[in-house]
């Protein structure tokens, strides 16, 4: 059995309150396999992907930390869906609703459902077979779950095992509640120690901060018509697909060039609703050094999006300079001094902190009006029923703060801006994806 970390406790606790499921949507040319030798291939493939055969054992007195035990993939975590019209409006659609759905992890982890003969893609297919993995954030973080995809579409499943996933070794599910109650003082003690030394890094850092050594904290925003407090009442999807020389700009990343773009979009879409900000920003995350037992590892990074200049290689500049000065910040040895209490939090005070935050309230500064999370999913090798890729591209979560996120996702030459709203809050949609278009020709056609 191996316990959760609290990084990925809070993860799974938080699944239980709001959907946090992770979605990555995979394009494949049609494969001439039927759909029973599909699934046997991906039965055969799951079982050397470690990650693929665990599920979530709790501890019933809530002392100790939920643990991974064994468990075989079911029949249900294997689902072909039938489209009525199988047309890429459509299939938009259906992946609206499955972003609406969670795993519970105790049951199993992850699922894959299976879209066959989707007309009308942005791919040149005339028919393509869209493949999406739902999984739940307390096994894996962005990166791990890209890791995951590539070792369930390629011919080299063993790729996808790291020293922090390893196989899990046979034995009981039960938990042992007693261990977690002995363990709580001592945990408490743990936690005392570790919080004054989180109190020391963090007047150290002050000081650093204040002398020019590192860079300053993100100011956070006021929230804007995209924050409004409320529960989310539904999800709109929308794709847009394009070639990687689509996001070049001489010097900058495809994250910084994809920022650009939504920077320019949302400056422009606010406006025409009447709603201009004085000021935008974006909830970046950003992957960390992998650190032993823990899945998700990665923070979040309020990057300002330069919406004061209208040229775009300007506008490029000023956020590739914010996004290296939070990256900068947010890798500094300090912070980690703080992270250590919670990694030492005994189970029943973290999950007691998750159960009251008050996550259907909007705080009065937030890190970003929107999401962006951006992963590169490496080369177009992957295939599906011997079927190669043609694009990929994911949906982060909407909460109550965040009602418009966007994925940016390259796989081979391609890359993919997806787009993931709130109809409730962003009923046009469409007229917002446009605007994006528009901002990434302006992005190319500039100097």
């Amino acid at each position: 059995m191996i316990p959760l970390a609290p990084q990925d406790a809070t993860m799974y606790w938080l699944s239980r309150r709001t959907l946090n499921d992770q979605f990555l949507l995979y394009c494949f040319a049609e494969s001439a396999w039927e759909n029973t030798r599909l699934r046997d291939a991906l039965v055969q493939r799951c079982a050397a992907i470690p990650e693929l055969l665990v599920r979530l054992c709790l501890d019933p007195t809530g002392l100790s930390y939920p643990v991974w035990v064994p468990a075989e993939p079911e029949p249900d975590q294997f689902v072909t869906h039938r489209l009525d019209r199988p047309h890429w409006p459509d299939l938009l659609a259906a992946v609206g609703r499955l972003l609406g759905t969670g795993v519970d992890a105790v049951r199993y982890p992850w699922q894959l459902h299976v879209f066959r003969g989707i007309r009308e893609s942005p791919a040149p297919d005339p028919t393509v077979t869209v493949v999406v993995l739902q999984i739940s954030h307390a096994l894996v973080d962005g990166r791990g779950a890209s890791r995951i995809a590539r070792a369930l579409f390629t011919d080299d499943p063993g790729a996808a095992s790291t020293p922090a996933t390893r196989p899990v070794p046979r034995a009981r599910t039960a938990v042992r509640a007693g261990r977690g109650g002995l363990a709580l003082p001592s945990g408490i003690a743990r936690t005392v120690r570790r919080g004054l030394a989180a109190g020391r890094a963090r007047n150290e850092l002050a000081g650093l901060t204040a002398a020019g050594q590192v860079p300053p904290a993100a100011p956070g925003y006021p929230p804007g018509v995209l924050n409004v407090p409320g529960a989310v009442t539904g999800h709109a999807v929308r794709m847009l697909v394009c070639r990687t020389v689509d996001f070049r700009m001489p010097g900058r990343s495809v994250t910084v060039v994809g920022l650009t773009a939504v920077s320019l979009a949302l400056q422009r879409y606010l406006r025409e609703r009447g709603a201009e900000a004085a000021a935008l920003g974006a909830q970046v995350p950003m992957a960390t050094p992998p650190r032993p037992g823990v899945r998700n590892n990665y923070r979040s990074l309020g990057v300002d999006l330069a919406i004061g200049t209208d040229d775009p290689v300007r506008r490029a500049a000023a956020i590739a300079a914010d996004l290296a000065a939070r990256r900068d910040r947010a890798v500094h040895p300090l912070l980690a001094a703080q992270d250590a209490v919670t990694a030492v939090l005994p189970p029943l005070l973290l999950r007691r902190d998750v159960r009251n935050y008050p996550i259907d309230l909007v705080p009065d500064r937030i890190t970003g009006h929107t999401v962006v999370s951006s992963v590169d999913r490496g080369p177009a090798d992957l295939r599906f029923g011997a079927a190669p890729v043609r694009f990929t591209g994911g949906f982060p979560a909407l909460g109550t703060v965040m009602h418009l996120t966007h994925g940016i996702h390259g796989i081979g030459d391609t890359v993919t801006l997806s787009l993931h709203a709130d109809p409730a809050v962003v009923p046009d949609l469409d007229n917002y994806a446009e605007h994006l278009r528009a901002a990434l020709r302006d992005i190319r056609g500039a100097d």
